[in-house]
């Protein structure tokens, strides 16, 4: 028990981290207040909460992963390596491919619901 305590402990903690210091995590933060306070002021439905929740836990797990695997890399070796900048492209080509699904699902969510303000 207290093994899976202190593993909370940690995953937490790597959250922390995540906030604290990883720029394009507080970014995509950031969109999830717009988007969370859009949803509140529209009154969006459950399932439309859940497609926002579920695409924003995508984004933000894919960013963290991202991040860790970039510092992984830059532990591996300080060297120029093709296969490393590879590596790291592809993750953030990860992280890119989530973000549009999101504001694609974003835009239909809200999209009606802004043109009807205008």
């Amino acid at each position: 028990m207290i093994r899976l305590i202190k593993s909370f402990g940690h995953a937490f903690r790597g959250i922390y981290l995540l906030v604290r210091n990883e720029k394009n995590f507080q970014i995509h933060l950031y969109a999830l207040t717009v988007v969370v306070a859009a949803g509140i002021y529209f009154e969006i439905h459950r399932a439309e909460w859940a497609l926002i929740l579920l695409t924003s836990a995508m984004v933000l797990g894919f960013e963290g992963l991202n991040s860790a695997l970039e510092k992984l890399c830059d532990e591996v070796t300080l060297e120029r390596k093709e296969t490393i900048r590879n590596i790291k492209d592809i993750a953030a080509g990860a992280v890119l491919v989530c973000a549009i699904i999101a504001v694609i699902i974003a835009g239909l969510i809200f999209g009606n619901r802004l043109i009807a303000l205008f």
